[in-house]
């Protein structure tokens, strides 16, 4: 019997292990690519920035539609890892045809099928991986620590790779990354069963005239708008300030280095200083943030502030979750989840990368942080809003 349980735990470790690797692989190549795609474009392409944000804006508005279509695919077929193979082979073939155009043309239409394929990835491997561990109770967490790990290691290798061997690179390193992956998920468990989900269009009514998630979810598209757009500009940022892809690959990497040990600590701070404080506090430090770019740092400052990304986004992600799933009933937190992450990050990435070339183009690099620190400004102000109608609603309770 003894032999038997351990058999049996070997194999759930090394199940556990395989997605870790597949992990690592998958975010290791979302790494090598969308941080440096807006440098490619740029010293490559000879785009401008109006041109990249425009190109780099289709990404969110894409996933807001095609991610629901893998998921309904995914359902129909009860069956995510065909899914999932059936995106990692397209997305490599893709990947590989857009390091060969040049076209501004073609360049759009190769963005979107692109963001169609690469979409999924994230979705489906978070499906299965989640089906697993709550079967056998594990922590997903731990798998996902290996993304971040996977990610922030990408930036650095793949922006020193390009230095030696030039940008085109990044779409080889992205492929073969996938590929590696596509390997490892052959030995990963299918997901078998699968939780039936209010639809989201029945939902939708009843979750907006919540006035309190209304409100945060434009809190949401304030603050994390301005977190995702930075991750398209800040590299031409940086290099506008002298710094070199090497440059750019340790800003990354010490940028997403530093949100594990919030992600790690997050529970823990949220039920000490309370669900809204820390939402003020990460859109607030996210501002001074912005404002300081404003300011053209020196290189080792400039680094040493990209560990306040620990902070605004290893606190915010864990607490907006939270926040937006107490506004839900129980059938409808599914979809809130979904809502918050479709209307409030995607169109918030949506609006700030678009808005964010033309300003670019218009003045200066520099000057699109002064729109993502009055974002973030306002949002503050709108959480304040509405930590005071809670007390306020929580003293009416007491009464």
């Amino acid at each position: 019997m003894k032999i038997i349980l351990n058999t049996v735990q070997a194999r759930k470790n090394s199940i556990l292990l395989i997605f870790k690797g597949y992990y690592f692989c998958l975010f290791f190549a979302i790494g090598s690519l969308g941080p440096l795609l807006s440098s490619y474009f740029k010293n490559v392409l000879d785009l401008s920035t109006s041109q990249i944000g425009i190109l780099m804006s289709l990404t969110p508005i894409v996933a807001i539609f095609s991610q629901p279509l893998w998921g309904m695919l995914s359902d129909m077929t009860l069956n995510p890892k065909k899914m999932l193979l059936i995106a990692q082979v397209s997305t490599i073939v893709i990947a590989l045809f857009y390091s060969t155009i040049t076209s501004y043309g073609m360049l759009l239409f190769v963005v979107v099928l692109l963001s169609m394929t690469q979409s999924a990835l994230i979705p489906l491997s978070d499906s299965i991986a989640l089906n697993y561990v709550q079967k056998i109770g594990g922590n997903y967490g731990a798998i996902r620590l290996y993304g971040s790990i996977g990610f922030a290691i990408a930036v650095l290798v793949s922006g020193r790779l390009a230095e030696l061997f030039g940008l085109a690179i990044i779409f080889f390193i992205f492929a073969f990354c996938v590929l590696v992956g596509l390997g490892i998920s052959i030995f990963i468990p299918n997901a078998t069963t699968f939780s039936k989900r209010e639809p989201i269009l029945k939902g939708v009514p009843i979750l907006l005239s919540n006035k309190r998630f209304l409100l945060f979810l434009i809190c949401a598209f304030l603050v994390f708008g301005p977190i995702s757009a930075n991750n398209t500009y800040f590299g031409l940022y940086i290099q506008s300030l002298g710094g070199t892809l090497t440059g750019i690959g340790i800003a990354f990497l010490i940028s997403a280095g530093s949100e594990a040990p919030f992600l790690q600590v997050a529970k823990r701070l949220i039920n000490r200083f309370g669900i809204y404080n820390i939402l003020i506090a990460t859109a607030l430090v996210s501002a001074l943030r912005w404002y300081f770019y404003f300011t053209n740092p020196p290189m080792p400052i400039l680094f040493l502030s990209c560990l306040t990304q620990g902070l605004s986004v290893g606190l915010f992600i864990p607490a907006a979750l939270q926040f937006v799933r107490e506004q839900a009933p129980d059938s409808l937190k599914a979809t809130a989840v979904t809502i918050y992450s479709g209307l409030g990050l995607g169109m918030g990435e949506w609006f700030c990368t678009f808005v964010s070339g033309f300003i670019s183009e218009a003045f200066s690099i520099k000057a699109i942080y002064i729109l993502f620190g009055t974002l973030s400004i306002v949002a503050v102000g709108i959480m304040q809003y509405l930590k005071k109608d809670s007390n306020i609603n929580h003293k009416k309770e007491i009464a």
